[in-house]
């Protein structure tokens, strides 16, 4: 007789955290340049030169990228996918044909053994043919079932399941619940140990590809008993399983082709051998995923501002206001120069630091969770510039354009299907956060039982003792650098001058640092409550990653004889472009409304401002804030549908 299901668990805001900290890796077992540069140390070692694809791994890549080219040409009719909100079932056969469900997975396993960084430009063609698609592939490989079994799987597992994953199979990951965002702490979704199985009860909602996958990547919480050590872990959950019902397919303001659901799990059995790891490591497999997963997202924005770009050329040239082209005002011009600026150095940053994964040599959460982070962001203000600049015809549908003789360009579709990205994957305020963490590791290590308000005496004086020997070694280092020298970095001196721009990296590396510090000695435990102050740090450290990233791109491509000077000039109106933005965001690590703010928020929340909602009508319909997801069998119509 197997245990009832558990209780939706009640968490405090400490024990929460606990979770979340149990799941990251605590250890730095290979150098990161993002972690680094926020300690205050510029490493341009460990990304100059830019490391590089073997001539095997370019030779494969390009030789996939030819074919998908040609099947996207010919058969993804992104148009027809807005229309209709669903991707065809013959474009995914045919995926599945070309082999594109597997560009990850290894040849051993019948995968095509693809690149991170030739992953990505096939996302990134696809993307711009259709974004649902690219959705679809990356949803299944980035984070669905291949690479959870690709980092934990057993060898029985892999030989099982990659073969299917790679040509027939599609999958998704299901973490995410009604009442679950990003506190993982509350999971619902139970596991109960029942003889070699378990017994899955729960409901999984956004479920990316879950309306028409073969396999689940399922999170759920297991009850510690004898024998089980319990927590949060992964099982593989075949779709067609007995109690599995997707009661809902989710629609959205942008994405229209997506196969995202609503999934409930009713006494569902799953085999012991099923699950991914031990008990207690399903945070753990999570986030180790989206280490690599995230870079998928900043694939897609750098699609997009190649698309904006082009389009913004040829429309701005075209389209004449008071007797010149449109291009030549400079209000519009300085949005021009933004787009093509960002695009470039959104590239460096997802190649480098797709690259870095490959080679395997560095640390890549901070660079991957960075690069999520600013193309995310900065993906969708070029879409809105693109709109801006094209004026009503980028308010208007493709279709309606097309209907009275115009060029049918979808700027408003880019931009609706853009604005997930802010949230996709951990949203802009969770990063922040997570890259925050990750950040003040060192400092925490040495001055976290200082800080800790429940730690004793006897912990605060060790900690205080190790935490003074460690500032006293590392403040002086923050004082002068390479930064302050005029010949620093010459190499990257050339007919467009970059050396300063590096030179601005390595000074202000240190004073982000120091600001770091002070904060820290400022707030100390309540650091972790000024979440506008860490995430102007964050947003300090991701201009500077992406300064580098482009810079260094910018010499490769000079070294290469691929359009060098052109890429200088890029990097260097990137450059310039960042410093501004950086000098203003620490302005405001001191200078801000954060607690101004703070009080207008208590004052909302009371109910003190309420007469300001007087004079609208609300359209919203009847119903919970949040659905009920009580365990219990399904009372609803399954509407999961197998492709192929």
């Amino acid at each position: 007789m197997s245990a009832p299901p558990l209780k939706k668990p009640v968490v405090t805001e400490r024990e929460a955290r606990q979770v979340a900290e149990a799941a990251r890796d605590q250890e730095w077992r290979k150098p990161s340049f993002a972690k680094e540069l926020f300690l205050g140390r510029f490493r341009l070692d460990l990304i100059h030169p830019h490391p590089v694809p073997t001539d095997e791994a370019v030779r494969r890549g390009e030789q996939f990228l030819t074919k998908l080219r040609a099947f996207c040409e010919t058969h993804v009719d992104g148009a027809r996918i807005e229309r209709e909100a669903r991707v065809p079932d013959e474009v995914v056969t045919g995926l599945k044909e070309l082999g594109a469900l597997g560009m990850k997975i290894d040849p051993q396993y019948g995968g095509l053994g693809l690149t991170q960084v030739y992953y990505n430009k096939a996302l990134a063609l696809v993307g711009s043919a259709s974004p649902a698609v690219g959705v679809l592939l990356s949803a299944h490989q980035s984070i669905g079932a291949p690479q959870p079994l690709k980092l934990f799987g057993t060898p029985e597992q892999k030989q099982e399941f990659l073969p299917r994953c790679a040509r027939t199979d599609i999958s998704a990951f299901l973490l995410t619940e009604p009442d679950v965002g990003s506190d993982p702490a509350r999971l619902a979704t139970t596991a109960v140990p029942d003889g070699d199985d378990y017994l899955l009860d729960g409901v999984k909602l956004w479920t990316t590809n879950g309306v028409v996958a073969d396999l689940l990547v399922v999170t759920a919480r297991v009850p510690r008993s004898e024998g089980h050590p319990g927590g949060i872990t992964a099982f593989l959950v075949e779709s067609g399983t007995p109690g599995v019902t997707v009661e809902n397919r989710n629609a959205f303001m942008g994405l229209r082709g997506i196969e995202n659901g609503v999934t409930r799990f009713h006494q569902v059995r799953v085999p012991a051998a099923h699950r991914i790891g031990a008990e207690g490591q399903g945070l753990k497999i999570a986030l180790t995923t989206l280490n690599t997963g995230r870079l998928s997202l900043p694939a897609s924005c750098v699609a997009a501002g190649k698309w904006c770009l082009k389009i913004a050329r040829e429309w701005s040239a075209a389209r004449e206001q008071w007797g010149k082209p449109l291009a030549r005002h400079e209000a519009v011009g300085a949005k021009i120069s933004y787009i093509a600026a960002t695009t470039f150095a959104l590239e460096a940053v997802l190649d480098l630091s797709s690259q870095m994964a490959d080679e395997d040599r560095n640390d890549i959460r901070i660079e991957g969770a960075l690069a999520k982070l600013i193309a995310s962001e900065a993906g969708w203000r070029m879409a809105d510039e693109l709109v801006q600049i094209r004026g009503g015809r980028g308010f208007e549908t493709a279709d309606s354009l097309a209907a009275r003789g115009e060029r049918a360009v979808p700027a408003e579709r880019l931009l609706r299907d853009l604005r997930i990205n802010r949230i996709f994957e951990g949203s802009t305020e969770i990063m922040h956060l997570l890259i925050a963490r990750e950040a003040v590791d060192a400092h925490l290590s040495v001055a976290g039982d200082l800080i800790d308000p429940d730690s004793s005496l006897q912990d605060k004086a060790r900690a205080g003792a190790h935490a003074g020997a460690f500032y006293a070694r590392w403040l002086p280092k923050l004082v002068a650098g390479p930064g302050q020298l005029p010949t620093s970095y010459a190499e990257f001196k050339h007919e467009v001058d970059l050396s300063a721009h590096l030179r601005f990296v390595e000074r202000t590396a240190r004073k982000l640092a120091r600001s770091t510090f002070y904060g820290m000695s400022r707030w100390q435990g309540r650091m972790e409550t000024k979440q506008g102050f860490l995430g102007r740090i964050v947003d300090i450290g991701a201009e500077l990653f992406a300064m580098s990233a482009a810079c260094v791109r910018a010499e490769l491509l000079r070294s290469r004889g691929e359009h060098g000077r052109a890429a200088y000039q890029l990097a260097d109106a990137y450059c310039h472009q960042a410093r501004l933005r950086v000098e203003d965001l620490f302005t405001r690590l001191w200078s801000n409304t954060d607690d101004l703010d703070r009080k207008v928020v208590q004052g909302v929340m009371a109910g003190t401002y309420t007469w300001l909602e007087d004079g609208v009508i609300d359209p919203s319909g009847d119903g919970p804030w949040i659905a009920d997801t009580t365990p219990g069998p399904s009372a609803r119509e399954n509407v999961h549908r197998r492709i192929g």
